[in-house]
């Protein structure tokens, strides 16, 4: 063969085979990286239950970035999904209650916290689980990685399976994904010896150890392992974050994610 035409046929193998490959649709459980056919394909070959991942954007501490609550539960909600196999995972909400403005309050004493009333956050709740059950997903699952609004998290499921009550479609908030992030973790690390007033409930060792496993570049190491210990002034509750690292983080990591999961499949194989 005349070395021209073994040329020419390399390149039309190689643009078919990248033809294919963008035909396909892409290995992700995100949807926003889905386009809208993809979306219905899905849910019509049975991914049915689509996560909201619910974040935050406020402060935790001088050493750790404002957007830690959406970064973690992006993470955490993308491996609950591929664990789970039949789940979608939503944007991010990354817009919530954090607190008054006039005057500041909670974590609004510190510039770049975010904040919204109760009432617009659990209304775009709402609105988001509608847009999603018109679309075939009969499974809605609120998985909120901050504790100052699990209770508007849970007036909004009750608000949705009652409007929802005789369809096929239901809301859940599984309470093992919170638990398992604050009291079961606090738990783990009490076990190997950390007191509760090095774990912390706010940006103390649990908080920043959990980032650590989930977002690095998100913590500055060198300056928390340096730096003096600080407290609530500085807006760190209760804790002592310096000796924080991945490896702890990663032992609460695989209990969020392992108790969800198994939570979330008794809770919807009833169904």
């Amino acid at each position: 063969m005349r070395r021209p035409l073994r040329q020419a046929l390399a390149i039309i193998v190689l643009f078919a085979a990248s033809s294919a490959s963008f035909a396909q649709t892409p290995r992700t459980v995100l949807l926003q990286d889905l386009t809208w056919t993809e979306v219905r394909d899905q849910v019509q070959a049975g991914k049915t239950t689509i996560i909201i991942p619910i974040g935050g954007t406020e402060q935790s501490g001088p050493d750790v970035a404002v957007g830690k609550h959406n970064a973690r539960a992006a993470w955490l909600s993308q491996k609950i999904a591929e664990g789970l196999g039949n789940a979608l995972v939503a944007p991010v909400v990354a817009y919530v209650p954090e607190g008054s403005y006039v005057p500041p309050t909670s974590h609004m004493r510190f510039p770049g916290t975010i904040t919204v009333p109760d009432a617009a956050f659990e209304q775009m709740l709402e609105s988001a689980a509608n847009s999603f059950a018109v679309h075939g997903f009969k499974n809605i699952v609120f998985l909120g990685d901050h504790g100052g609004y699990q209770n508007d998290l849970k007036r909004v499921v009750a608000q949705l399976n009652k409007a929802w009550s005789g369809s096929h479609t239901r809301a859940f908030v599984p309470p093992e994904y919170y638990d398992a992030l604050s009291d079961g973790y606090a738990q783990i690390l009490r076990q190997r010896g950390f007191r509760d007033n090095e774990i912390g409930t706010h940006a103390g060792l649990a908080d920043t150890s959990l980032q650590l496993a989930v977002a690095p570049q998100m913590v500055r190491l060198e300056r928390l392992q340096s730096g003096p210990t600080l407290g609530p002034a500085d807006g760190v509750y209760d804790g002592d974050p310096r000796r924080s690292t991945a490896q702890l983080g990663r032992l609460g990591i695989d209990a969020i994610v392992s108790r969800t999961i198994d939570a979330l499949k008794k809770d919807t194989a009833v169904r």
